[in-house]
């Protein structure tokens, strides 16, 4: 006879129902029977999830399965899902109705994930199996009729209809097959005894129990029933229940009771003694958990309960009689396994995009992280968390699915990784966690510009350098790495004058270290100011700029040179009168040197005759003026040739030499001599000198005119109130006098050129103020006369103010200088103190001032002004009070002319 049972309908509904509610969670369905062989269509997912099939290999496609196992892969020339290898039902999903496959689809350029689900369809591809080949039933003879004998049901691996099994019995007069559903997880199979058994007529029965399951192309399976039949005990035990349910917590403990069984005989004796087992069918795996006592039917643990191993536990008890033959009773008892929260979250993270661009925008997808926990309800729910807290966030995807985001900016010089660490902790009591590090790099990006230390450095060169040397070294850091750190020099190109800046200076591209192409003359060029620019290799490259002031100094590398008209090999002859008193100034060298400071500070030396024993005539150390020391007499010879050497105060000292040709005539020829010779002098350089004269008249003129007033205001305004102190800056020329002798020196303010980056023409000022005792008003003649002469006869030293002078610092501050300069004597005994001039630019034969350096020496235009008696350091007669005037002009690279 044939059975089918309601069941394998009921579950063919569930899964229809199940399939339905699948295809609307948002998923991409696809199905496939399993056995497939390679190559199956399954899908055509490319066009399915939106994509372009020819953005599928440049977006990197990739499918993952959760456990690695490649049984579905994608063609990516056509973005067709197919079988890649052999896909059994059975093995992937054992004893579930529904079996599903889930991938994971993931594309770049942007990160994009989506869920795949392909069904494995059963096939009937199992036939249905018994636990063994033979079964043995022992009857006894006085069974009643209807009595009913469980049967072990066939098992069969596929599910649906598949697995739908209806059994069938072969033909005999005393068994019929019964199918009873009882419970949905129990399914009894059994023989009703249809007419009574006579052990002397057949002792014994062999029938065929045949399962045939509901597959197209039906598979069978057989079972052979061996029937002996009993005498005399004839009562066999009986269960309380036919089936038994109880729940048990996982991880129980061993020796925990599970449930007790109770089985009743009601023959007497030995035939009513009943002993508990499990029956022989029962699988190892129970055999290993459970263990009955077979005296008293306690069901007790042995082995370790787990949930995510069985959620369920099904046991064939049985009760036997010792009675002969034996009777055995049959139960069932379901046990049911209770979670507990016994698994920790597993965390994985993958499709790391690493590393991270510091310029990445927020919400930029950085991995994918997945959860998942073994347990079930309330401890298999996962929650996800980020820690530290930073720039990144954890976004839920899909699921148990997260995205690591980045939601903020990164800074890679500031921060250049972060070590994150994911946490999953599930909903049990108590929580369990697992965590997960994630170490994120932030790569470098060019934001950040080379930075020099400082804004502008200031180097000092002395002049005539080598060409090609080495002058300074600049120097730019840049935060970022590899390429947009390495650091390029370059000038920043501009004209100095009529050239370009490459022809001055060069900057080595890599090392920043400045090169002077060619040597440099501080007459020339005083000051050089250029930029040079750091650039990174970078994309785009940043670049920042600093500036260089180059000095150069001076260097005694210029001679004295003697001014006409005691230069050359004709010099001019000096007429001078016998009669002149000691003291008298004869002549005046004038002489310039091109260099400054102490490299411009003459002084003059009269070389000695070797033959000459009288010495009638001396020169001033720092004035250059010749005058007579003695009465000149007739035994001088009527002319005299003096040769005077012109030293500057270099290292070393620089010289040139005038000679002065002077000739004693008597006091009437001496002036007749003195007109003719500049008459005819005059008219020989009329032509030549023309124009220079009337530029020096020209000049002269309107200086004098202006200084004549503005000396005038000055001392009104001295004299209205007094100067103001700690005045810094440039300011008008400052009148300085003397209580004692009544002189002023006035000096104008001397201007300088630099060559500097931005092309213009600077002026600076700095002032330098002798300690003069304050003026207490005019001196007359009488004190004047009083104090005209020096006991001493000799000049005296320089005042050791003069070294102080804001002069010395010209190299250093390329300024331009005002010098006030006066004059303080005395007579015998008292003070003498004397402050430097500018010698080559002062003609006055009175004057006595000792030449300092002034800058740039006389590269400038100057004037002294002197009010007052002549020298009274030499002696002779005393001399007439006087008001000389005396000026010198030139431009620098013109050579100097004395006044006619």
């Amino acid at each position: 006879m044939e059975f089918s049972g309601q069941d394998g309908l009921r579950l063919f509904q569930w899964l229809l129902l199940y399939s339905a509610w699948e295809i609307g969670s948002g998923q991409i369905h696809y199905s496939v029977p399993e056995e497939a062989k390679h190559g199956t269509f399954v899908g055509r997912i490319a066009q399915d999830l939106g994509l372009e099939v020819g953005e599928l290999v440049s977006r990197l496609f990739r499918v993952v399965s959760p456990d690695r196992r490649d049984y579905l892969d994608v063609n990516l020339q056509n973005g067709i899902l197919f079988v890649n290898s052999r896909i059994d039902r059975e093995e992937l999903c054992p004893h579930s109705p529904v079996c599903s496959i889930h991938l994971e689809v993931i594309v770049d350029k942007p990160l994009q994930v989506f869920h795949v689900e392909v069904e494995i369809k059963d096939i009937n591809d199992n036939p249905p199996v018994f636990s063994v080949t033979q079964k043995n039933l022992f009857i006894s003879e006085s069974s009643p009729l209807d009595s009913r004998f469980p049967l072990e049901g066939a098992a069969d691996a596929d599910i649906g209809v598949n697995a739908v099994l209806s059994y069938k019995l072969s033909p005999n007069d005393f068994f019929t097959l019964d199918l009873q559903n009882n419970d949905e997880q129990i399914k009894p199979l059994g023989l009703v005894l249809k007419q009574l058994l006579d052990r002397e007529e057949i002792p014994e029965l062999h029938l065929l129990l045949t399962a045939t399951d509901g597959g197209k192309a039906e598979l069978t399976g057989t079972v052979q029933l061996q029937i002996i039949v009993l005498d005399v005990n004839d009562n066999a035990p009986k269960f309380d229940k036919k089936l038994y349910k109880v729940r048990l917590a996982e991880n129980s403990l061993n020796g925990t009771m599970v449930l007790k069984v109770t089985a009743s005989d009601m023959d007497e004796e030995t035939n009513g003694q009943i002993i508990y087992s499990f029956a022989r069918e029962v699988p190892l795996n129970v055999l290993s958990k459970f263990a009955i006592d077979p005296m008293d039917g306690d069901v007790r643990v042995i082995g370790h309960i787990d949930f995510e191993e069985s959620k369920s536990y099904q046991i064939q008890v049985e009760a036997t009689d010792q009675g002969i033959p034996k009777m055995v009773g049959h139960c069932t008892i379901l046990v049911e396994v209770m979670d507990t929260n016994d698994n920790a979250p597993e965390v994985t993270v993958k499709s790391l995009s690493l590393p991270v661009p510091e310029d990445s925008p927020s919400g930029t997808v950085i991995a994918l992280v997945s959860v998942s926990d073994r347990d079930s309800g309330a401890n298999g729910l996962v929650t996800c968390s980020l820690s530290p807290s930073g720039p990144f966030t954890l976004v839920s995807t899909f699921r148990n699915y997260y995205s690591l985001v980045l939601e903020g900016s990164v800074d890679r010089e500031s921060v250049p990784a972060y070590e994150l660490v994911v946490t999953a902790r599930d909903g049990g009591s108590p929580a369990l966690w697992a965590t997960a590090s994630v170490s994120v790099a932030i790569a470098d990006v060019n934001d950040n510009a080379p930075a020099f230390e400082k804004p502008v450095y200031t180097v000092f060169v002395k002049e005539n350098n080598p060409p090609g040397c080495h002058i300074f070294t600049v120097s730019a850091s840049d935060p970022d790495v590899q390429e947009n750190s390495l650091v390029s020099y370059s000038l920043v190109e501009r004209r100095v004058g009529e050239r370009q800046l490459s022809s001055y200076v060069s900057v080595h591209s890599e090392s920043g270290k400045v090169y002077a192409l060619q040597p440099l003359d501080h007459e020339e060029l005083e000051l050089l100011q250029f930029q040079v620019s750091a650039r990174d290799a970078g994309f785009p490259p940043l670049g920042s700029n600093v500036s260089l002031q180059v000095f150069v100094l001076d260097e005694n590398d210029n001679a004295p040179v003697v001014l006409p008209s005691h230069a050359g090999v004709s010099p001019m002859t000096e007429l001078v009168s016998q009669s002149v008193a000691v003291g008298h100034v004869v002549a005046k060298i004038r002489a310039v040197d091109a260099d400054s400071g102490y490299n411009a500070w003459l002084s003059y030396e009269l070389l000695p005759e070797v033959s000459v024993g009288r010495r009638p005539f001396r020169v001033g150390l720092y004035t250059g003026e010749i005058s007579t020391t003695l009465v000149l007499e007739e035994l001088d010879g009527p002319r005299q040739m003096l040769l005077v050497v012109v030293k500057d105060h270099g290292e070393p000292p620089l010289s040139a030499t005038a000679t002065v040709s002077i000739s004693l005539v008597d006091s009437g020829k001496a002036l007749k001599a003195s007109s003719g010779v500049s008459r005819s002098v005059a008219s020989a350089g009329k032509a030549a000198m023309a124009l220079d004269v009337n530029v020096y008249l020209i000049i002269a003129i309107c200086s004098v005119s202006s200084l004549l007033v503005l000396s005038l205001l000055l001392y009104v305004a001295l004299r209205c109130s007094a100067p103001p102190q700690g005045v810094c800056g440039p300011g008008k020329p400052a009148l300085v006098c003397s209580s004692e002798i009544g002189s002023w020196s006035y000096s104008q303010q001397r201007r300088q050129k630099v060559c500097s980056g931005e092309g213009g023409v600077k002026s600076d000022l700095m002032a330098f103020s002798p300690n003069l005792p304050p003026c207490s008003g005019p001196v007359d003649s009488a004190e004047q006369e009083a104090v005209g002469q020096d006991n001493s006869g000799k000049p005296k030293q320089p005042n050791p103010d003069w070294r102080y002078s804001a002069s010395l610092r010209a190299g250093m501050h390329s300024s331009v200088h005002l010098e006030e300069a006066g004059i303080l004597r005395a007579g015998p005994g008292g003070p003498d103190q004397q402050w430097p001039t500018v010698s080559s630019a002062t003609p006055e034969p009175e004057a006595g001032e000792v030449s300092p350096p002034v800058g740039a020496g006389v590269n400038s235009n100057s004037w002294t002004f002197k009010y007052g008696p002549g020298n009274p350091k030499q002696p002779g007669p005393e001399p007439k009070k006087q008001t000389q005037v005396s000026f010198l002009l030139r431009r620098k690279g013109e050579a100097s002319q004395p006044h006619p």
